[in-house]
């Protein structure tokens, strides 16, 4: 079967987050899916088949880290439909039957795509004791992102104390089921981008992701009432870097970007 490493939320190769997609003709085994992403060593390795027509969606889909499966993942869903629309197996909009519901994948004009996701619902939390010094800096608040993301998102003093966050990794995974998103107002809107971002899931096997699908439902409600705004971009500032569009829908999040495909082979396990 053919596996492919698509570049997600970036429209140059070597970019953005990189995730394994496999088009299957069904679901194997668990331990085998997770065999398969243990080896391709992505954030993600996104594992998808076609269902039969006339129903609620049109792909099954799972995404599973090195070490786990998850529950939502956005950076694979695009890197899903970007090689759905790019090798002819979907044309148009595309439904995905997920563990997080029916996620809506559209292509948009100017070769970028869209997803549909659940917004996130964020809950204010007291900043647990211990976690200053995981993280290396001083929290201004904190908030439980809902089972979907599985974090807790602390906002932090400025953009340069995201950029130069050296946390703990260990000592963070004891403070949420998957991790931390640390995020601060950007510097200088006038660079493109609205708010920044990093984040850490040692609790899934990833220390940084480079870019998070998921954690924007998140920010992007989070920022959107503090900027006063509905239409965002937020700048995820890891080592690879990537950005992601935002609109808050109420209860649904569009997340908009580009992917790229970097290499295609054959699975022969």
């Amino acid at each position: 079967m053919r596996i492919r490493i698509v570049d997600a939320f970036s429209d140059r190769p070597f970019g953005g987050n990189p995730a394994g997609v496999l088009l299957l003709d069904g679901f194997p085994e668990d331990s085998w899916l997770q065999n398969v992403a243990m080896e391709v060593n992505h954030a993600e390795t996104a594992f998808a088949h076609p269902l039969e027509e006339g129903g609620e969606a049109d792909w099954a889909l799972r995404w599973f880290t090195p070490v786990a499966e998850v529950a939502m993942c956005g950076h694979a869903t695009l890197a899903t439909a970007h090689v759905l629309h790019g090798t002819g197996a979907h044309e148009g909009p595309v439904r995905f039957a997920t563990r997080s519901g029916v996620l809506v994948a559209t292509p948009r004009e100017d070769g970028s795509i869209t997803l549909d996701f659940p917004t996130a619902p964020l809950t204010a939390v007291d900043v647990p004791d211990g976690v200053a010094q995981a993280l290396g800096t001083e929290p201004l608040v904190a908030l439980d992102t809902g089972p979907n993301v599985g974090d807790l998102l602390l906002e932090v003093a400025d953009e340069k104390t995201v950029h130069s966050l050296r946390p703990g990794l260990k000592a963070l995974g004891a403070y949420s089921e998957r991790g931390i998103i640390a995020t601060a107002r950007a510097e200088d809107p006038a660079r493109g981008y609205d708010y920044v971002s990093r984040c850490f899931f040692p609790n899934v096997g990833i220390d940084e992701d480079p870019v998070t699908g998921s954690a924007h439902t998140a920010l992007a409600p989070f920022w959107s009432e503090r900027l006063g705004r509905t239409d965002l971009t937020g700048l995820q500032a890891s080592r690879r870097s990537g950005r992601v569009r935002t609109e808050l829908r109420g209860d649904r999040t569009l997340l908009s970007g580009h992917a790229v495909t970097v290499i295609e082979g054959e699975l022969i396990a």
